[in-house]
């Protein structure tokens, strides 16, 4: 059975966007059953240019991305989360719609690379860094042996994976 695990920032347009494509591009290159997805409470209805540049410049895919509302994936037909993971500070501090399962929440804070000073050499390097910090902790999370691991267990795990 599937994973999903839905990655959530405030305007779904940088950070949720670049956790979503790293961890399905590492989830089928390891051949691991993880679903990403990623949403937004306010979202802005289009992806940086520069989460893309980011992305294509490490060979992950871009297809199907979007820019798209966390309301989704609070409907009764959506997929099932199993995890919900906010990356910026403003989303995890907003109240989230009921998530149909009850899925596990967690934040992993990253500072926002659309943020980034300096000239578009600098400003792509942040986005990379970004990428790179996010696709090291998709990589841990797809570490755990999420179909045994209990809501408590697996919240603790990613909670620490957070911390690293």
């Amino acid at each position: 059975m599937t994973t999903h695990v839905l990655v959530l920032c405030t305007h779904n347009s940088a950070r949720s966007v670049l956790g979503e494509a790293m961890l399905n591009h590492h989830a089928a290159r390891l051949g691991v059953d993880v679903r990403g997805h990623s949403a937004g409470s306010a979202p802005s209805g289009r992806v940086n240019p520069l989460a893309l540049a980011a992305l294509a410049d490490a060979g992950v895919a871009t297809t199907g991305v979007r820019s798209k509302s966390w309301d989704e994936f609070a409907s009764p037909d959506a997929p099932r989360m199993r995890v919900v993971i906010t990356v910026c500070d403003s989303a995890a501090g907003e109240t989230c719609p009921l998530w149909p399962g009850h899925p596990v929440k967690v934040h992993w804070g990253y500072p926002d690379p659309s943020n980034a000073a300096g000239d578009e050499a600098a400003r792509r390097a942040a986005f990379d860094v970004t990428r790179q910090a996010i696709g090291y902790r998709m990589l841990q999370l797809l570490a755990l042996p999420l179909a045994t691991m209990d809501d408590d267990a697996l919240r603790d795990a990613l909670l620490a994976i957070g911390r690293s």
